[in-house]
């Protein structure tokens, strides 16, 4: 139970960031903290106490397994959140370039 209390104060940490927080990199560091709190959480979900390797050792013969599947969904999820951290640096590269701040409060031009 412990584990599952770690992940949701990571995403209260995570979401806290990005409300409340007007700095370009600290919001993308609450996206990470998100990012990895929920990832987490699935893994956890996955884990079975005394499981063994999905690896098929006999046919017929019926042992506990720890599944599969959200390992392989996270691994899906850390490759595109890479991709979108990425972009958000970038962005946030741009905008320094262009503004000279990060502050959010500062950038009076922004227009979407």
């Amino acid at each position: 139970m412990i584990p599952y209390a770690f992940c949701v104060i990571l995403l209260g940490i995570g979401l806290y960031v990005v409300i409340a927080k007007k700095n370009i990199i600290r919001i993308a560091i609450g996206l990470c903290l998100t990012e990895y709190a929920i990832n987490l959480f699935i893994v956890m979900v996955g884990y079975r106490q005394g499981g063994l390797p999905p690896i098929i050792t006999k046919v017929g013969e019926t042992t506990l397994f720890v599944d599969p599947l959200p390992q392989a969904l996270v691994l899906t999820a850390i490759v595109i959140g890479l991709c979108t951290t990425a972009l958000i640096v970038a962005i946030a590269v741009r905008i320094y370039k262009r503004y000279g701040t990060f502050d959010l409060t500062k950038i009076k031009r922004l227009k979407g």
